[in-house]
């Protein structure tokens, strides 16, 4: 994992290997691979490397590998070595050219830290290998040279699965930024046939700076309908989720913001005239005056 932070990613990931798959704690060769190289992450601040590090420790991984690297700089970590990488990485930022590896430059011509970790994560994982990114929405629709070579490299040159568009709200209070996930297969070889788009609109948690816990929650929906997409070929695009195929992609020059394909579906309502509204008007005047009228005779 590049900008590994406090490494919450991984501890969410062990975690989930520790509920579900009981079963490698059977297997020694399992169990040394998840203390020790399964967990990666880097990060170019060194006190939080010390602190994913610990973190992970005090979560029952013995030996993970928590580096501090600069993942974007020259000698960037693991070209072609993982098969899955999660990541958060920052949402915006610009770094100096001359700082830049020139290996991700040749990919993308940009100083855009949003842009250029999805090309490093692109770098890092071996054919086959798969990896879930959360982005800023605007490395969906963006307009620059930049913007596009990555979303092309993505749909043409790989397998892009999935685009996962979150509520805003979602990184309250740390951030207001409009985000989605990005799932895709590593392949260099292409693979796109269609993209699955689903629009979560509830996580379980308000959308304030609180975030206290509430029952509206997409996500359960969205791995169960992701782990049967075969069954959402049939889903109209008024529907929260639904497939696109690659050719309309390319039509729209790249563009993958769900709202470039979602239908809206409008409902007719059919409203009264302004004389029917006029009249009932003038029944509640007469009623009105109808009613003083009375009252004050009470008071005479």
């Amino acid at each position: 994992m590049t900008a590994v932070g406090t490494a919450g990613f991984l501890v969410a990931a062990e975690e989930y290997l520790r509920d579900h798959h009981p079963e490698m704690w059977a297997d020694a060769g399992a169990r040394a691979h998840f203390n020790g190289p399964m967990f990666t992450g880097y990060d170019s601040d060194g006190a939080m490397a010390r602190i994913a590090s610990m973190n992970m420790l005090l979560h029952g991984v013995e030996n993970p590998t928590i580096e501090r690297a600069d993942s974007l700089s020259e000698g960037h970590p693991g070209d072609d070595r993982y098969t899955l990488v999660l990541a958060n990485p920052p949402f915006a930022g610009s770094l100096d050219q001359e700082t830049v590896s020139k290996d991700l430059q040749k990919l993308v011509k940009t100083r855009k830290t949003e842009l250029l970790f999805l090309v490093l994560m692109i770098r890092m994982l071996r054919n086959g290998g798969r990896a879930a990114v959360i982005v800023p929405e605007g490395v969906l629709f963006g307009s620059s040279n930049a913007h596009k070579a990555v979303r092309k490299m993505l749909v043409d040159d790989h397998k892009l699965d999935a685009v996962i568009k979150l509520p805003s709200g979602t990184f309250k209070p740390y951030t207001g930024v409009s985000t989605a996930i990005l799932l895709f297969t590593k392949t260099s070889s292409g693979g796109t046939d269609d993209v699955w788009f689903y629009d979560v609109r509830a996580d379980g948690m308000t959308l304030d700076d609180k975030r206290t816990p509430i029952e509206a929650n997409d996500l359960p929906d969205v791995l169960a309908r992701w782990r049967n997409r075969e069954a959402e070929a049939d889903r109209a695009r008024t529907d929260q989720s639904f497939l696109i195929p690659k050719q309309e992609i390319l039509d729209n020059n790249y563009d993958l913001s769900l709202n470039r394909y979602k239908e809206i579906e409008i409902e007719e309502v059919e409203h009264r005239s302004p004389v029917e509204i006029l009249d009932e008007l003038d029944a509640l005047e007469v009623e009105i005056q109808d009613g003083l009228k009375r009252l004050r005779k009470m008071l005479a």
